[in-house]
C-alpha cells in the first residue's frame, strides 16, 4: 500500500480535535487511510458506512441517541453527504463530551456545498483533503511518465493489465455522471449533456472559461455550465484557476482557467490508451501543464494560493504562487527537456516583481539561467522548492 503523506498530519490533529473530516474525491482512498488510522491508533472503533442500507437506517431512527450510546468510542463515519442532517447533530453531541478523537468523517463533496457543514462544526473539526497520489508520494518503482499518463487514483495507478485501466476509467466516469454527482448534490441533469460537457471539458484543458460559448456548444445556458462546474469542483474533479489580480493599470485576463484535476481521467476522455501516445497529441502540452498544476495542489501547504497572471499586452505567467497578496513564486510550465524561458514571463516577473521564478519541465535538470530564472525538473521542484516558499 502506498504512504500516504497526509496520514501523520490526521494522526497529530486526532488527539487534539473532537472530530477530523477527510475529504476527497470518490475512490481515492479515503476509507482505506481512515480505517488504517483508527487501527493504528488502537482505540475501541465503530464503523458506519452511510452507504450501507442498514449503517443508513440506523442513524435515520434515532441519530442522537445511537451516537451517544458510543461516546467513548471512535465513530468512523464514511460518505457523511449521504445524511447532511449529521452535522448540527455531531455539533451537539460532540458537546455533550468533548474530548479529542471522537469522530473520524469522510465525505467526497466540498464542505461548501454541503449543507450545514462550515457552520455546524466551526471550532469542533479540522479539515483534511486526500487528493490522489501526488508525485510527492510515490513509490521508486513507478516512473514519472506512468504517473503522468494514468493519473494518482490508487486502482489505476497500480494495475498491471492496460485494458483493466481503461475499464476502471470509464466506470468510474460513467457512476459519477449517473449517480455520484446527483447523489453528492441532490440534482438531476441530462447524463449526456454531463458527459459530453466533460469530454469537452477534456480538449479544453488549460483554456480560459468561456461559459456562453460552452453552453451554446451543449445546447444550455451559460448560468447552467457554471453550475455544472461547481459540482464538478465541490466534487474535486476540476479546479478553476483564478487569475492573479494586482492593481497594476494593466488590462488583465479575469476569466478561470480550467483543468481536469486527474490526468488518467483527461487522458481516457482524450481516448488516448498507452504513455506512447501523449507525446503526438495536440494536447500534449495542456495535458503536462494540468499535471503540474495538480501536483503543485496535492503537495502545497494550505496557505499557498495558487493563480494564473495574463495581460492583454501579453505578460503571461502558468502559475502564481502567493500568501494573500504576497507573491511567492512566478512558474512557467514547459512540455520540453530543453525548455527555453518566454517574453511572457519574463513580463509577468517584472509586473508582479517576483524574486523566485521558475520553468517547470520534463526534464531531471536544476539549473538557473543569467537571468535568475531556475529551469528545474517537475520532481526536483515539487519536493525541493515547493517546500520553502
Amino acid at each position: 500500500m502506498i504512504q500516504r503523506a497526509l496520514q501523520p498530519g490526521i494522526e497529530k490533529f486526532l488527539k487534539a480535535f473532537p472530530a477530523i473530516v477527510v475529504l476527497g474525491p470518490r475512490q481515492v482512498g479515503k476509507t482505506t487511510l481512515v480505517k488504517l488510522i483508527a487501527k493504528k491508533s488502537k482505540s475501541k472503533t465503530l464503523y458506519l458506512d452511510l452507504e450501507k442500507h442498514s449503517d443508513f437506517e440506523k442513524l435515520n431512527r434515532d441519530a442522537e441517541e445511537y451516537l451517544l450510546s458510543y461516546m467513548n468510542e471512535c465513530v468512523l463515519i464514511d460518505e457523511v453527504q449521504r445524511m447532511p442532517k449529521l452535522f448540527p447533530l455531531l455539533r451537539a453531541v460532540i458537546d455533550e463530551k468533548r474530548k479529542p478523537g471522537r469522530f473520524i468523517v469522510t465525505g467526497s463533496a466540498s464542505p461548501d456545498l454541503l449543507k450545514g457543514a462550515s457552520e455546524s462544526l466551526a471550532g469542533r473539526v479540522a479539515y483534511f483533503y486526500l487528493h490522489p497520489i501526488g508525485l510527492h508520494e510515490l513509490p521508486a518503482n513507478i516512473s514519472l511518465k506512468k504517473h503522468w499518463f494514468r493519473g494518482g487514483f490508487p486502482q489505476p495507478l497500480t494495475m498491471r493489465n492496460a485494458q483493466l485501466l481503461q475499464g476502471w476509467l470509464d466506470s468510474f466516469i460513467t457512476t459519477y455522471i449517473e449517480k455520484d454527482l446527483p447523489q453528492l448534490f441532490d440534482i438531476r441533469f441530462s447524463s449526456a449533456t454531463m458527459r459530453k460537457l466533460w469530454s469537452m471539458l477534456a480538449h479544453l484543458q488549460g483554456g480560459i472559461l468561456n461559459a456562453e460559448k460552452l453552453g451554446n456548444s451543449l445546447d444550455i445556458t451559460g448560468t447552467t455550465v457554471k453550475r455544472y462546474l461547481d459540482y464538478l469542483e465541490g466534487a474535486f474533479i476540476i479546479t478553476r484557476l483564478q487569475p492573479f489580480f494586482v492593481n497594476l493599470g494593466k488590462r488583465l485576463v479575469k476569466a478561470p482557467k480550467l483543468y481536469i484535476n486527474d490526468s488518467g481521467i483527461l487522458h481516457h476522455l482524450l481516448r488516448l490508451e498507452n504513455e506512447k501516445e501523449i507525446q503526438h497529441h495536440p494536447g500534449a502540452g495542456a495535458s503536462w501543464e494540468g499535471y503540474v498544476i495538480s501536483q503543485v495542489m496535492y503537495a502545497k501547504e494550505t496557505r499557498l494560493d495558487m493563480y494564473y497572471y495574463r495581460t492583454q499586452a501579453g505578460a503571461e505567467c502558468d502559475l502564481v504562487l502567493a500568501r494573500g497578496h504576497l507573491v511567492k513564486a512566478c512558474v512557467e510550465i514547459k512540455l520540453s527537456n530543453a525548455p527555453v524561458v518566454s517574453k511572457g514571463l519574463y513580463h509577468s516577473v517584472a509586473d508582479l516583481k517576483c524574486k523566485n521564478n521558475f520553468v517547470v519541465c520534463t526534464a531531471d535538470i536544476d539549473y538557473k539561467t543569467k537571468e535568475g530564472v531556475r529551469i528545474v525538473g517537475i520532481t526536483t521542484f515539487i519536493k525541493k522548492y515547493l517546500p520553502s516558499l
